[in-house]
């Protein structure tokens, strides 16, 4: 059996259906030379000398730094690195991983080799989920403080154990009825609730007590009626039908 023969068609066919951009740098002149995928990924001409100076002019200046200590380092280092960074294609930001390997490891004649990478969709990705994090652990937070809150206020208003069972389940109870009507789950096939409507639920245990009965008066207008009849009225003075 014969193995595959990597000629520089089939390493281009590879690399491009990789997505990945060949580098090669000129330890002692500082010269870089890049492949067309890579002149397309950073935006530079496609004549013409690359050095780093060149291609630092477009890495997002608060990675700018880290990004040459980096590259610095890899002469000291062993074996494969990786750094990811941004660059900057006029507004548009985009992530760049670069890879090779250190201490003169794959240098030929004065001359290393790597590649990048756009990662651009990978950190957006990461970025997403680290705010879900972060949205997650912030209502978490309010949902132990709520619950807090309500131990706290059934404790003062009930005398026994069994009082202070009751009543902080109600209490509970309504803040989940409410938010399934402000927020249905898509399984109920149903829309949320009128804003008179989850307010009554949600206020539902503190409006009567044994000593006080109908503490809580709520009032408010049908929102979402004055909210369709402000369409038909619009749509009316544009003689359009109602959207």
């Amino acid at each position: 059996m014969t193995g595959l023969v990597w000629d520089v068609e089939r390493l281009r066919i590879a690399t491009e259906a990789a997505g990945v951009a060949l580098w090669s740098w000129n330890v002692d002149t500082d010269r870089l030379e890049l492949d067309e995928r890579g002149r397309v990924l950073w935006g530079v001409p496609n004549s013409g000398t690359i050095t780093f100076e060149i291609l630092s002019s477009r890495i997002h200046p608060e990675d700018l730094d880290r990004v040459r200590a980096s590259f610095a380092a890899t002469r000291d280092m062993l074996g494969a690195y990786e750094t990811d960074f941004r660059i900057l294609h006029g507004m548009t930001v985009r992530w760049i991983s670069a890879r090779g390997r250190g201490d003169d490891q794959g240098i030929v004649g004065r001359i290393m080799y790597g590649v990048f990478i756009d990662v651009t969709e990978r950190k957006k990705a990461e970025e997403a989920r680290e705010m879900l994090a972060g949205e997650m652990n912030h209502r978490v937070k309010n949902l132990f403080a709520i619950t807090s809150a309500l131990t706290t206020i059934s404790a003062r208003s009930t005398t026994t154990k069994d009082e202070m069972v009751k009543d902080l389940r109600q209490r509970i109870f309504a803040l989940s009825k409410a938010h399934d009507m402000v927020r249905p789950d898509s399984s109920q096939k149903q829309k949320a609730a009128e804003l008179g409507v989850s307010l009554v639920t949600l206020l539902e245990p503190y409006a009567n007590t044994p000593s006080k009965t109908e503490r809580v008066h709520i009032s408010t207008p049908r929102v979402r009626e004055l909210w369709l009849t402000s369409r038909l009225r619009a749509a009316t003075l544009a003689n359009r039908p109602v959207t």
